[in-house]
This record gives structure tokens, sequence and C-alpha cells, in this order.
């Protein structure tokens, strides 16, 4: 296959989705106004929340999937396809606002979350009832309001004829299957169900589609992309996507948080049953050692887990072997998607952006 060399837009395609997503955000902020300008704060902690950081996965994966496809980026279609896979990043912020609320989190890559933030200006205006229960109604408001332009944002992308009735599919999948995968991890919390095959469900759904796989998927639709080529993306897409939770299951308790912008041992304050939680569960009651179980168990949901305490889990969950069976499931994924796309006819440079992606999403630190 001849292989055709990266454009500007390849090269600094973060910048330029950050570029489409201020203007983009911008121009609603301006409709907002004349609304009420009060409204403008919640629009600005959600143009804060979208521009203040992120890695652009999802736009990425969505852009070297249309590149795989045969798209030409030196088109006349190229703007609208970047303008179409950037809103994906306010499916992004949909989902992070909300999941910060729901897990009660205070910070999002190093600052508070929209809750806290809100929560805060109520109390210092001192303003009637409870900060948080005002804080919980703009962060749901504001995570509402990233959905609706997201979807506002793809419809209105100058596309090629034919390509948003071939790229509904994947959107309307999408967006169903996150909200899917975010209750059935609101539900394993509540219910302490820690099986790995719910855990990987959730991954599967929470994650991996909305992550890798339905942006591909889109992308790939917008460029009219061949059947088999469609068909590895989605192998390659689940899998990927699945290992990049995993990454950031064991991230969550043993990253640095000047690095992951989140505090050390949060899915375990959370409540969190991952992969990593279930198997070292199953391998303390395989070994019949019950003071590892109860230590491990003791942790999941304790807000006060920190110091000595997080050290302790986890050293257990190393102990147990499931640092290591995770990392195996990791490893195991990414060779079968790297397999499911090197045996079909993607078009480069898009197969070897997305062998470079498998291994960024998958083996990072951040």
């Amino acid at each position: 296959m001849t292989e055709a060399a990266p454009t500007p837009l390849d090269d600094a395609l973060p910048q330029h989705v950050e570029r489409v997503l201020a203007g983009y955000l911008d121009q609603r902020r301006t409709e907002v106004l004349g609304v009420d300008p009060a409204v403008a704060q919640a629009v600005d902690a959600l143009a804060g929340f979208v521009l203040g950081g992120g890695k652009r996965l999802r736009p990425t994966f969505a852009w070297w999937g249309w590149r795989g496809a045969g798209g030409d980026p030196s088109g006349e279609h190229a703007q609208g396809v970047l303008t179409a896979i950037a809103s994906l990043e306010l499916i992004q912020a949909c989902a992070l606002v909300h999941d910060d609320l729901m897990d009660a989190s205070s910070t999002r890559r190093g600052r508070p979350t929209v809750h806290v933030e809100f929560a805060r200006a109520h109390a210092a205006r001192g303003w009637s009832g409870p900060p948080a229960r005002f804080g919980a109604a703009v962060a749901i408001l504001v995570g509402d309001l990233a959905q609706v332009w997201a979807d506002d944002m793809f419809h209105s992308a100058l596309l090629p004829e034919g390509a948003h009735a071939r790229a509904a599919e994947p959107w309307r999948a999408m967006r169903t299957e996150v909200l899917a995968g975010q209750y059935l991890d609101v539900q394993a919390q509540a219910s302490g169900d820690a099986s790995e095959g719910t855990a990987l469900r959730i991954d599967r759904f929470k994650t991996a589609a909305y992550t890798v796989e339905r942006p591909l998927h889109l992308g790939a639709a917008i460029g009219g992309a061949d059947p088999r080529v469609l068909s590895a993306y989605r192998r390659y897409g689940a899998d990927i996507g699945v290992a990049f939770q995993l990454r950031d299951d064991l991230l969550g308790v043993f990253g640095d948080p000047q690095v992951t912008g989140k505090p050390a041992g949060d899915d375990l304050r959370e409540g969190k049953r991952t992969l990593l939680v279930a198997a070292a569960l199953q391998r303390a009651e395989q070994r019949g050692d019950r003071a590892a179980q109860d230590a491990v168990r003791t942790a999941l949901g304790d807000p006060d887990l920190d110091g000595a305490g997080l050290d302790r889990v986890r050293s257990v969950l190393s102990d147990l072997g499931a640092v290591q069976v995770v990392e195996q499931r990791i490893a195991a994924l990414t060779g079968s998607a790297l397999d499911a796309l090197d045996a079909e006819p993607v078009a480069e440079p898009g197969r070897s952006a997305l062998f470079e992606l498998a291994e960024r999403a998958t083996r990072r630190a951040w």
C-alpha cells in the first residue's frame, strides 16, 4: 500500500480541534447572552472545562479513522470533518461533568470540578439554600448543555453528501452506549457487584465505545469506508478502548496525581468495581486470604482512604497478582486490536497513526 505523508492538519490535529471548539463555544456564548447574561457563567464554566485540558483522544481516533478510510485533509470537506469530530469533545465534557458529580470528585485536571466550583460560588455570595445542591444542579445543566451542543455541532458540520446519514448509526449508538455504561457503573457500586464480567462490561460501554470504537466508526462512516475496514475498526476500537480503561484503572490507584490530574486512590474511595479490584478479590478468595479480602473491601468506598491505608491496599493488590492480571489483559487486548487492523486495507498514513495511538493509549503515564 502506498504511504502518504502526514499533512499540517495531521501533525497539529489537537490544536486545530481546539481552535474549532473555541470558535464554536464563543459563537454559542453570544446566543446565550441574548437570553440573560447570568447564563453566560454556565457557558464559561463549560468552555473552561472543554478548553482547559484534555488529550483530544476521541477526535484524534475519529480523524485517523477518516484518514484510514481514504479521507483527504487537503480536500474541500476537511474543515467540515474537523468540526464533526471536534463535537466529540463536548460528548466527553458531558460525561466527565456528570461523572464527577456522581462520584463526588472534588478535582479534575488539577482544578475544582464544576459542581464544587459553583457550590463555592454560592457559598461565597451568601445565597439561600444548600450550596452543594446548587452546585449539583448547575453541573447537571452544564453537562446537558454540552450534550445538546455536541449534537448541534455535529449536525452543522459541512460534510460530503450522504456522510451525515452514514454517520447516524455510530453517533446515535455512541450516546446511548456511554449512558448505559454509566448506569451499569452506578449500579455495580450500589449493588457491590465486583465480578470480572461486570467490570469488563462497564469498561466496554462506559469507556471503550465512546472513546475509541465509535469515534473510529464515525470517521470511517464519514469517509465512506469499505465494510472490511469498518469491521476492523470496530474490533480494534473495542479492544483498545477497554485496554485504555484498564490502564486508567491502574493509574487511578498507582498513578502520580501531578501527572494524572486526579488524587491517587480516587477510584477506591469512590467504590469503583474495576477489573483490578475484581481480580484481587477473586484471587484472595481462591487463596483463602481473608485478611487480603477485608483490606480490599474495606478500602472500597472509604472516603478517608489515604496515606498508609492507601499504601496498604496498593501492596495487597500487587501481592495478590491483580496488577499483573490487568497488565496481561492490556497486552492481550492490544495485540488482538493490532492484528485486526493489520488484516484489512486501511489507508496510510491512517494505519501507521492507529498503530501509534494504540501504544499511546495503553502504555501511558497520564
